[in-house]
């Protein structure tokens, strides 16, 4: 079956510039050149929250793993957490000289990376809301950094027409792959850390091997790639490009699977659900739509990784082994010695730790909100000192 249009959202007033789903699929957030955030409900008939805050567009949206928390990235050169809820409180991060381009939780939720026009990548801390330290050696803008699944590297792609790879703990420039023609709008890890996908201005999608830093795959499309998102299986990855289409390329046998046609204008970003079932795309048309992924139920049911050459449009690609641990079903066997019991236990354990996350999170927010608060009033009181103080000086002189 093809993939197949599931919902529409509309209520941006400008073009899409972001989307993301939660954790659990209950909610998906879009950013906007509006300057909004919006959290839509995969819920029928329920309403969806617009936070306002941001003085400019918002260019990036994340989810924190836990799902209670939202970062956004805008062209104010703030990045702000959300609680995403009627109140839609948030903080605010200042250090960025530039437009925030990219925002990006570890897979802990611990820390967050972010890119900028001000050419740097900076990396900070949820919980306690610090900068921690600045990743610099691009020379023009940077466009989208991200965490690897395991959160000891960090990707980053550029107007310098480079992809960078970082060492978080070293905070070294590790490799840069310069094989790209044009700027670098998107790159991402693939599930199992071993590779990473960037798209750009030069129509291309290319794959790269970080442990041996070669080109794996190369795709050439015919137009702008905006965006781009791995299937959690790590066996299909999805593009938006400026020709309006989101493109599926099934990287095991290294072809184009699907090409969709549902934005009118540029089709501006792309994101997989965590589970693979659903993925959403926003676009320059203000519309936000949310896909039935339908292809290959049966993800798991994938052979070792297998030679290909990729050749789409006519271009071939470079013919070598794709290793990226692909996933393979758990046996009959392994299942059933694992009792229901078990099985229950472990689920209503990881619940109630998600719970604890999310409260967590929650309290976070609210003791620096409070924070923020209590400077505002101190400050307000300094103020009425000093203007008693002057009075008095007035009355005495």
């Amino acid at each position: 079956e093809d993939p197949s249009l599931e919902r529409h959202f509309k209520g941006h007033r400008d073009a899409v510039t972001s989307v993301d789903f939660s954790y659990t699929k209950k909610q998906l957030a879009s950013g906007s050149m509006d300057s909004c955030l919006m959290i839509w409900s995969m819920k029928p008939q329920m309403r969806a929250y617009r936070f306002m805050g941001h003085k400019d567009a918002v260019l990036c949206v994340q989810f924190s793993p836990s799902g209670h928390l939202v970062a956004s990235g805008s062209r104010d050169k703030t990045v702000r957490l959300w609680i995403p809820s009627v109140k839609g409180d948030s903080t605010v991060f200042k250090a960025h000289t530039g437009t925030v381009r990219s925002v990006h939780f570890s897979s802990d939720g611990q820390s967050l990376v972010t890119a900028s026009d001000d050419k740097t990548i900076k990396v900070w801390t949820v919980h306690r809301q610090k900068f921690l330290f600045s990743l610099n050696q691009h020379i023009n803008w940077v466009r989208c950094a991200r965490f690897s699944p395991d959160g000891r590297l960090i990707v980053s792609s550029s107007d310098d027409k480079t992809v960078k790879l970082w060492d978080k703990t070293s905070r070294e420039c590790i490799h840069s792959f310069c094989e790209h023609g044009g700027f670098v709008n998107h790159v991402d890890f693939h599930p199992s850390g071993n590779c990473i996908a960037a798209g750009g201005t030069d129509s291309t999608v290319k794959l790269w091997d970080v442990r041996m830093n070669r080109l794996l795959q190369h795709y050439q499309g015919n137009s702008v790639v905006n965006s781009l998102s791995f299937h959690p299986s790590g066996n299909y990855l999805v593009t938006a490009s400026s020709d309006s289409t989101l493109k599926i390329l099934d990287l095991l046998e290294g072809r184009l699977l699907y090409t969709l046609h549902g934005h009118q204008g540029p089709a501006t970003c792309v994101a997989f659900s965590r589970d693979g079932d659903l993925f959403a795309s926003g676009g320059s048309d203000e519309q936000v739509m949310v896909w039935k992924t339908n292809f290959d139920a049966d993800y798991g049911e994938v052979a070792k990784p297998q030679k290909y050459g990729s050749s789409v449009d006519g271009t071939h690609g470079t013919g070598v082994e794709m290793d990226c641990s692909i996933h393979h079903k758990k046996t009959k066997t392994q299942d059933s010695s694992r009792t229901q019991e078990q099985q229950e236990e472990e689920t209503s354990l990881a619940n109630t730790l998600e719970h604890i996350i999310g409260q967590l999170d929650v309290l976070t927010q609210t003791v620096s909100i409070l924070e923020q608060r209590l400077t505002l009033t101190e400050d307000k009181l300094k103020e009425c000192l000093e203007n008693q103080q002057k009075i008095i000086q007035n009355k005495t002189n």
